[in-house]
């Protein structure tokens, strides 16, 4: 080699060996950036395969236990129900008027005020009644004293007669005149009756008992006799009765319990139909069927001892018709419907829901009697929007009542109406669901 060949390599070493340093740096940096790459994904599997199964079931929305509500089927009775739409009639209505003509002097009743029969309502001024019941006694005394004079007269014709001193004729004719002064006399004694009657008719009394309406009149108002205008109107509000209509499909029900000699009992509801006003009895049935709309009224009488039931007021009638006894009983919003027909979830005591297809029968108000269910069975009343057959489930705790698995069907859980209005059917009354299937 010659000393230029030497000073050329020379010459060349020190670059050459800066681009294998730069070559080996970068080498290094791709093998940490892919260990680090590894060491990640080992964590996160470690971390998964380490993750508990009731973590991955809490991160699965679908594998989550159903929030359900739940009450036990029992045993017990349930009414056959009519229902219809009644309106309270008080047994006796009284619009009171005068007899008499004359100026109104006192108005003793206060309006709403609730009367005894004989109680005064409305005084009219007596004293020409008074005046002229004075003049028929003095009438009926002059008469009566002509009267006697006649009758003494005519014993003095028949003494007289006896000893032949008069003719047969007078005597005849003085035993006519008595006879015309009784008859003036029975007229007198008629007049006098009908001026004390007049008398009476100035002091208006309650020809009943019951609530007085608003006041018609005031003092100083001339009424007139046998007048149509009302002085006061009166009901009655106890007893009263309610008259509701009925489909003629239901006559032979109810006349069938009648010639047992039962006496059908009646609830009356308030217009929403979610609050009892009153209990009675039926009273009567109307004795024709209306032909244009195929019904047949009926009459309903109750205590009314709260003044519950007003007159004119609608009402909701329940006539209990027929029990059913010994039935299988589960609240009605337990009961899901589908094409398949109708079914229940029954909460097993794993904690998970099956469903079950019943059969049902008679409501009501909240409660309905079902075939396919036992007794202590536990039914889910609500969370149906979630509830799958199988699916895991965790119980609300009732808000009030006793614990164990479920509550009565007596006793709604929280959240559902504890109100029992009329129900619309007494068939099979169930809500709609959105799944079905066949018994588990």
């Amino acid at each position: 080699m010659t000393e230029q060949q030497a000073n050329s390599t020379d010459s060349r070493k020190p670059g050459h060996y800066a681009t294998e340093n730069s070559s080996t740096h970068k080498s290094r940096w791709w093998i940490w950036l892919i260990f680090a790459v590894i060491l990640v994904v080992v964590v996160v599997w470690w971390m998964r395969r380490g993750a508990s199964p009731e973590a991955k079931t809490a991160g699965d929305p679908a594998s989550r236990p159903v929030l359900v509500s739940t009450a036990s089927a029992h045993q017990g009775d349930i009414g056959i129900y009519l229902n219809a739409l009644g309106t309270v009639i008080p047994v006796y209505t009284v619009t009171v008027t005068s007899r008499v003509q004359g100026e109104i002097t006192q108005v003793y009743y206060h309006e709403g005020q609730m009367v005894e029969k004989g109680d005064p309502l409305i005084e009219i001024d007596p004293r020409p009644y008074q005046a002229s019941l004075t003049q028929v006694e003095g009438q009926l005394a002059h008469d009566t004293a002509v009267l006697n004079e006649a009758k003494i007269d005519l014993e003095r014709y028949q003494q007289a007669f006896t000893r032949n001193a008069i003719a047969k004729q007078q005597l005849d004719d003085q035993q006519q005149v008595v006879l015309q002064d009784e008859g003036t006399v029975k007229n007198d004694e008629g007049q006098l009756a009908n001026a004390k009657v007049n008398l009476v008719y100035t002091h208006i009394t309650a020809p009943i008992a019951g609530r007085v309406g608003l006041r018609l009149v005031d003092p100083g108002n001339i009424v007139q006799a046998n007048s149509s205008t009302a002085l006061v109107v009166i009901t009655q509000l106890q007893p009263i009765t309610v008259i509701f209509s009925i489909a003629e499909d239901h006559l032979s029900q109810i006349q069938q319990q009648l010639r047992k000699g039962k006496k059908l009992s009646v609830d009356a509801f308030d217009r929403a139909g979610s609050t009892k006003l009153s209990s009675g009895t039926l009273l009567t049935l109307d004795n024709v069927i209306d032909t244009t709309t195929g019904t047949l009224k009926l009459k309903a009488i109750f205590d009314n001892k709260d003044d519950a039931l007003f007159a004119n007021q609608f009402v909701n009638i329940k006539l209990l018709v027929d029990t059913q006894r010994n039935m299988t009983l589960i609240p009605s919003p337990a009961i899901q419907r589908s094409a398949q027909g109708a079914f229940v979830y029954v909460i097993k005591s794993d904690q998970t829901a099956s469903m079950r297809n019943i059969t049902p029968g008679t409501t009501d108000g909240s409660v309905t009697a079902v075939d396919g269910l036992e007794p202590q069975e536990v039914v889910a009343v609500n969370g149906f929007d979630k509830l799958q057959d199988g699916a895991k489930v965790t119980i609300r705790k009732p808000t009030s009542g006793g614990g164990g698995g479920g509550a009565s069907a007596q006793q709604p859980q929280s959240g559902q109406d504890t109100q029992a209005g009329p129900p619309a059917t007494h068939q099979g009354g169930a809500s709609g669901g959105k799944k079905g299937g066949s018994s588990q």
